[in-house]
């Protein structure tokens, strides 16, 4: 087999490897849209911004407010920090105060291609938004 085609099957080697490595890293510096239908009376489907030292925006149903994540491995622990009620109403607060909770009982996190998954009593699965 000729030089040039050895190292081009090299080099594509090395790059198929590196592939699943970058596929499962926490999603730093991404802005995640949680995997759910639309609520009645929501303008919006949560995120969450998740910045380079897991400091985190969220914009919920209604909520908004700010949080940190720490992760070690495939271990999370989600913080909530102050949360502003927007003049919600009772069902759209009643859904992010239960998203809040339930974000912070994740102990693992999972991700597979461009859905996050926080795993706790409830999972709770998040896309990567692509733009």
């Amino acid at each position: 087999m000729p030089l040039y085609k050895s190292i081009i099957l090299a080099a594509f080697a090395a790059l198929m490897l590196t592939v699943p490595a970058r596929a499962q890293e926490f999603p730093f510096g991404l802005e995640l849209t949680l995997d759910t239908p639309q609520l009645a009376g929501a303008r919006r489907l949560p995120t969450l911004e998740i910045g380079e030292n897991g400091e985190a925006k969220l914009d919920l149903w209604c909520k908004t407010g700010r949080g940190q994540f720490s992760v070690a491995g495939d271990t999370v622990i989600f913080m909530p920090g102050a949360i502003a009620d927007n003049g919600c109403a009772p069902a759209l607060a009643q859904a992010d105060d239960g998203l809040i909770a339930n974000l912070g009982t994740a102990v693992n996190w999972k991700r597979q291609g461009d859905t996050v998954s926080f795993i706790g009593t409830t999972t709770l699965r998040f896309r990567v938004n692509s733009n």
